[in-house]
């Protein structure tokens, strides 16, 4: 029988120039054996639109899940997220419950973060920027909402107080010896950072203010601390209005500024809008399902283990919320792209004090928890000490690996004094 005499045959035979890979040219082949071999008549047109179809969306869900799966190495700890999810409904030992959604959600974290960048691919830039904003501190937020749901408010404190110090010592820290370790001098940009710095230490001074007026009353009477929680919700307006201008100012204004040439010839969608927005959501639904687990377990963890609530809100939970920033951020340092390493680092650090904590006050409001800016004393002078110490860092455009390696020794050195730091000296703040 002759391959062009079958008008399905010569269709066919005309496919493979068009073929996108193994698997359709494959099935083509196939198809015009069996044709050959059994003569049959050709299908109708509804069939084979039905087939292609078929077989695009198969492709299409597994290109999904490939570019998915394969951007984090931490998605190798995705099991962890059932085991979490188990562990809490079935009220296994608090420890384990607790270890588990730990591990959980550093791979939601990186799905969250992969799926944000994706996602801000494909609407532009100043919307794209909008939506990196708005979720670059998504498992922060999502953790801190059910911990105030759920009257943990020192959790909440520390673990705001614990994201800035992680920001500003381990992981500048770390950025500055990766990045300076063979080299004389780390270069950035000296116009960026000293803009960024300046806004880290004004919305710093503002944020401490309920603390450091708070610290100066000797009477601690509930009219006292009714007194400090409206002039919290009050400070937070103001921060929220901050962060609103300051998003007008990076994404509008002076958007020129923060534009990395590097990163916008390097970058490739790999995720569609509507695959994106899946992502996006099936991921913080999961952060939000495995932070609940997460909290729930604090009460049994200290009691077994005897760490302080201070010790986990401020160094443990922080890492998760940070890993991705992590990643990034050194990733950017090895490469010498330094400006990258610290718009992302006082980035973020700014969304936690120009965002991230005011909105978890109004929501304390919104749910009847008193949640407030009154931080500790000890975590009020850490906060603004690192602030201060980060400032003086790369205000000037310039520093090296030892710098880099102090700043991680006085992060360790505070992460030990929270491990010893007993509940009790600050129980009557809570």
């Amino acid at each position: 029988m002759d391959d062009t005499a079958h008008p399905r045959l010569r269709k066919l035979a005309k496919s493979p120039a068009r073929m996108n890979g193994p698997l359709e040219m494959n099935t083509a082949a196939g198809e015009r054996e069996s044709l050959l071999r059994e003569g049959s008549p050709e299908p109708r047109e509804t069939n084979c639109s039905s087939w292609k179809h078929a077989l695009f969306l198969r492709k299409s869900v597994l290109c999904v899940v490939k570019s998915t799966l394969g951007c984090s190495y931490t998605n190798l700890l995705l099991p962890f997220v059932f085991l979490g999810i188990i562990a809490g409904r079935q009220g296994w030992n608090d420890s384990i419950a607790f270890a588990f959604n730990f591990l959980a959600i550093f791979p939601l974290a990186a799905l969250l973060s992969f799926a944000t960048e994706e996602l801000a691919k494909s609407v532009g830039k100043t919307v794209g920027g909008l939506i990196n904003a708005t979720f670059g501190n998504a498992v922060e937020m999502i953790v801190g909402i059910t911990a105030v749901r759920q009257g943990e408010i020192s959790i909440v404190q520390s673990s705001m107080v614990g994201s800035i110090l992680s920001g500003n010592l381990l992981i500048l820290g770390s950025s500055l010896f990766c990045g300076g370790f063979a080299k004389d001098a780390v270069i950035f940009n000296v116009d960026v950072s000293g803009i960024l710095s300046s806004l880290m230490v004004v919305s710093s001074a503002t944020l401490i203010i309920p603390s450091v007026l708070y610290s100066t009353i000797s009477s601690k009477t509930a009219d006292v601390e009714a007194s400090i929680l409206s002039l919290s919700r009050a400070a937070s307006v103001v921060l929220l209005a901050f962060y609103l201008v300051y998003l007008y100012f990076q994404l509008k204004s002076h958007a020129e500024l923060f534009i990395d040439d590097e990163v916008e010839e390097d970058s490739q969608r790999l995720l569609g809008p509507l695959s994106a927005s899946v992502v996006l959501i099936l991921a913080t639904l999961g952060v939000t399902v495995c932070s609940d687990g997460l909290v729930d377990s604090v009460d049994g963890l200290v009691e077994r283990w005897h760490v302080s609530r201070a010790f986990l809100g401020l160094i443990v939970v922080p890492i998760v919320g940070n890993a991705g920033e992590f990643n990034t951020v050194i990733n950017s340092s090895l490469k010498g792209n330094m400006d990258l390493a610290i718009g992302v680092i006082v980035g973020s650090t700014l969304q936690i004090a120009l965002f991230v904590s005011p909105f978890l006050v109004m929501c304390g409001l919104a749910l009847g928890q008193p949640m407030s800016l009154r931080y500790s004393p000890f975590e009020t002078v850490v906060f603004f000490l690192s602030v201060i110490v980060m400032d003086c860092l790369i205000r000037g455009g310039r520093s090296n690996y030892y710098e880099g390696s102090l700043l991680i020794g006085m992060y360790l050195i505070i992460a030990i004094a929270y491990f010893v730091h007993p509940d009790a000296i600050d129980a009557h703040l809570v």
